[in-house]
């Protein structure tokens, strides 16, 4: 059996940035072992598996998997397969299209909406599926800094203090104070297993108001060893979790906040993140997610 895919950099315009995406298509007939054993030749972040919608009003079924293992939602999957799917359906790259792609995920229907002009990479953007949920405490500052090659007086800025969000995928959200230290972070052994591997987390995601860039609000990493990603250039669900530390820790009053995270700069795969927050009535009412994406490569796999 031979199989089309294709390779974006998602959550980037450029080429050769961004985080890079593979998506098989046509992967009705393929077991759970295949995907996986396919994900770890990739060895991406994740590798997505097209399939038949269980609705047909849906544009199709997807599962994504890590390296080491599936997971039931990401952002940049999201991003990547829905400009994808609605660029092969596009009947005309000459005017601009807008679309509105359905996934059915293990977490549950994303609906993504696409915008697609002519000469510039697709842009989409989907609601957050789960919203953040304050996922508890975690170890001590001391403990963590020390996971991260790190000192404790790094950690936190303002009132922003280390703490586990959810919204589906958990993560470590650890605040770190400057551009600086943000920059020399890494993963530590054995210091990370203790610090990080027993909170079941996906990763830990570090994030820091100074950035290389004066239009982003956040500068992030993002590291997740346990998944087979040392670290990650964009991660979409992580900045799920970032709307809600920024909701615990920060008085934003209601409206409609944008904010753009870069992340992957330590990599030399610059991204970015287009996190919009919706509160109302105090409460955070919805997270949107938004990022472009650019083909890179298409072929066959054999299986």
């Amino acid at each position: 059996m031979r199989l089309e895919f294709h390779t974006l950099d998602v959550f980037t315009s450029t080429r050769f940035g961004g985080n890079p995406l593979a998506v098989v298509l046509a992967t009705d007939e393929l077991s759970g072992e295949q995907m996986q054993a396919i994900a770890r030749e990739f060895n991406l972040s994740e590798t997505v598996f097209v399939r038949k919608p269980a609705n047909p009003a849906h544009s199709a079924a997807v599962r994504i998997f890590a390296p080491n293992g599936e997971v039931p939602f990401a952002g940049h999957p999201t991003i990547g397969t829905a400009i994808l799917l609605a660029e092969s359906k596009t009947s005309s790259a000459e005017t601009e299209q807008d679309a509105i792609i359905t996934l059915e995920q293990q977490v549950g229907v994303v609906r993504v909406g696409v915008c697609l002009k002519p000469g510039v990479p697709g842009f989409a953007e989907f609601d957050a599926p789960k919203l953040p949920q304050d996922a508890g405490a975690l170890p001590p500052v001391d403990k963590l800094a020390a996971g991260l090659g790190l000192i404790s007086n790094e950690i936190g800025f303002e009132n922003h203090r280390p703490r586990c969000f959810a919204a589906g995928p958990a993560f470590a959200m650890i605040p770190v104070s400057t551009l600086e230290a943000i920059a020399k972070a890494r993963v530590c052994q054995p210091h990370w297993r203790a610090a990080f591997d027993e909170q079941g987390i996906v990763g830990a995601f570090l994030y820091s108001r100074q950035c290389e860039h004066t239009t982003s609000a956040f500068h992030a990493r993002m590291f997740a060893p346990g998944m087979g990603i040392p670290e990650d250039p964009a991660t979409g669900s992580a900045a799920i979790c970032l709307a809600g530390a920024m909701h615990h820790f920060d008085d934003t009053p209601d409206g409609m906040h944008k904010r753009a995270v870069e992340q992957g700069y330590e990599m030399g795969r610059p991204s970015q993140i287009i996190m919009t927050n919706v509160i109302r009535g105090g409460e955070l009412e919805a997270v949107r997610i938004g990022g472009q994406a650019v083909r890179v490569c298409e072929g066959k796999i054999s299986v």
